[in-house]
């Protein structure tokens, strides 16, 4: 018979009955691309045409010395366990694997190559060994024994060639269909990949917040790697302390894991990720610690910067069925974690900074009230102290009266400065008047004192109003009171001391859960660059910033204007978040 172009022609060898037998399992056989179908349907199909009890296909391993793989048809489970080892293509079968040629016996023992059969193995006389090859190399072998009636003719040994050809054609599908899928996955995992950090590092693009940093993190590891839950261990001392989680966790932020002695610590330390099989014999940690329940599998990886240990990532058990982690779930949360640790350090950093221009501005703070009690009050008390004693020694009755009133002016001067400090620090309409009175006692403080026209545009809803609620809240947030409060005060105060300005525009007003605050004056202005620790513009950006808001200037030769929008429902301890413990900000 002829073959060409992968098909097969009909000989007067195959008759009709077999011919549309053998075509119909073609069809099936080079459209499916499940390889272990393929080659139960071809060893079915091998004994029906050719009436073998028993069929096989032997698999060669990658250097075609042996076969690696040996697929059975015809000999039952029982048999199969007291033959024992599979054949590894030795004796007869051997022959196949060196000579890659049809062979047809009449009696398999009496080839010189057979050696006999081992022990439970069932008796075989008949043999039709067919090799199969795949662009031309071989790739294994159809084996058929025992037919029915005597031995195989030439007819059987066409449709095994005609079967070896087409199974040749379907494992070769099958594998390239497997690479593709396999390449497949791994272009999805590594766009998954890539999106993951993308979105990372949009965010430290846009909000340096460590905690909303965290957050992103695990979630979108999780995502990553199909864990059922995913927690954050950072790095503080000789201890690890779980900052974040998601998934299936009880979210026990805080708990506290020594770095000597723990797996999570010896994988932070080696820089080295480790899979875990048996989570309560390998971490040395109960899970609960980690706020995770039940947990079978775990993947840690090592969040680290620059060679800097920060922390460990750590999955927990993989998909609905907390299966084990696979390679390529390490590969992929390796890569992903070494963008989440740039991330990580750089928001560390950018809180460190915070926390250093938030000590800055209130020693700077400390500083001026310092110098106003110096100047005013201490000088005056020095000067009032002069003059009594100056008054008593020389024992004049009149010149003591004199000295008595002018101390008694003194006083009351000094009593004045005094109470203009306390209501810089905090003013009393603040606490008893609220935001409203406050802001307009400060205004005609500027007007009188500095000689400004101050324009003011108080939008605050009152209870009479749609706005109620807001109003409400306002009145109630002592933090946001007092941030709007210091925010104007000490805008005027550099329109005042610095900007030469004759008028100054004050708008406040509240839209969709956001206050926004507005001061322009029509000053000479300054360069905005440069000038961060100057015209106490670290303390206006520190106090927005831990209010959760942002600050804007803009100034040029035509004035200049401050422009701060916060968010009326901000959680002060997610502000904390990025300070270490026992840092504290002052008023």
């Amino acid at each position: 018979m002829s073959l060409s172009g992968g098909g097969a022609k009909k000989t007067a060898d195959l008759d009709d009955e077999r011919w549309r037998a053998l075509t119909d399992a073609g069809g099936f056989i080079v459209s499916e691309l499940d390889l272990d179908a393929v080659l139960a349907r071809v060893l079915d199909t091998a004994r029906e045409l050719t009436g073998a009890r028993y069929a096989a296909l032997g698999v060669l391993n990658a250097d075609r010395s042996e076969l690696e793989r040996f697929v059975t048809r015809g000999i039952d489970p029982e048999t199969e366990r007291a033959i024992g080892e599979l054949p590894r293509g030795r004796g007869v079968l051997g022959s196949l694997i060196h000579d890659p040629k049809p062979l047809r016996l009449s009696s398999v023992g009496a080839h010189p190559a057979s050696y006999g059969f081992p022990s439970g193995h069932p008796p075989m006389e008949s043999f039709l060994g067919v090799p199969v090859l795949i662009r031309g190399e071989a790739w294994g072998n159809l084996y058929l024994t025992e037919k029915e009636g005597g031995e195989f003719d030439q007819s059987d040994e066409d449709a095994a060639v005609v079967l070896a050809r087409w199974t040749s054609i379907a494992v070769d599908n099958a594998r390239l269909f497997e690479r593709t899928e396999q390449q497949r996955r791994e272009l999805e995992r590594a766009v998954r990949g890539l999106e993951a950090t993308q979105t990372i590092a949009l965010v430290v693009g846009t909000d340096m917040d460590l905690e909303r940093i965290l957050e992103l993190i695990v979630k979108r590891g999780r995502a990553l790697v199909g864990a059922r839950s995913v927690v954050i261990l950072l790095r503080e001392g000789h201890e690890l302390v779980l900052t974040a989680s998601a998934g299936h966790t009880r979210r026990p932020q805080g708990e506290r894991i020594p770095v000597a002695g723990s797996t999570s610590g010896e994988v932070m330390v080696r820089g080295v990720a480790e899979r875990v099989s048996d989570v309560r014999a390998r971490l040395r940690i109960s899970p609960e610690r980690f706020g995770v329940d039940d947990a079978r599998s775990a993947l840690l990886v090592p969040l680290a910067h620059r060679g800097e240990p920060l922390g460990v990532l750590i999955a927990f058990d993989k998909g609905v069925e907390a299966v084990s982690f696979t390679d390529e779930d390490e590969h992929t949360l390796k890569a992903f974690a070494a963008s989440a640790g740039t991330a990580v350090a750089t928001a560390q950093s950018v809180a460190k900074q915070r926390l250093r221009d938030a000590l800055a501005a209130a020693d700077a703070e400390r500083r001026r009230w310092a110098q106003e009690l110096h100047d005013e009050t201490l000088q005056g008390l020095g000067g009032l102290r002069v003059l009594l004693a100056s008054a008593r020694r020389g024992g004049d009755p009149d010149a003591l009266g004199e000295a008595a009133d002018q101390a008694i002016e003194q006083i009351e001067q000094d009593i004045t400065n005094l109470r203009a400090i306390i209501t810089e620090l905090r003013p009393a309409a603040l606490d008893q008047l609220g935001l409203h009175a406050a802001l307009e006692a400060l205004f005609e403080r500027h007007r009188t004192v500095s000689d400004l026209e101050v324009h003011s545009q108080i939008g605050l809803p009152d209870a009479t109003q749609a706005g109620a609620e807001l109003a409400t809240e306002l009145q109630t947030t002592p933090e946001l009171q007092a941030t709007l409060y210091r925010l104007v005060q000490e805008a005027l105060t550099n329109v005042a001391k610095h900007a030469r300005a004759s008028a100054v525009d004050v708008v406040l007003s509240v839209d969709a859960g956001t206050v926004t605050v507005e001061i322009t004056d029509d000053g000479v202005g300054f360069v905005v660059d440069g000038i961060s620790s100057g015209f106490g513009l670290t303390g206006m950006r520190e106090r927005v910033l831990m209010a959760g808001g942002a600050l804007t200037l803009d100034s040029s030769d035509q004035g200049t204007t401050v422009l701060a929008t916060l968010p009326l429902n901000h959680d002060a301890d997610s502000s904390n978040a990025t300070r270490p413990p026992g840092a504290r900000l002052s008023a």
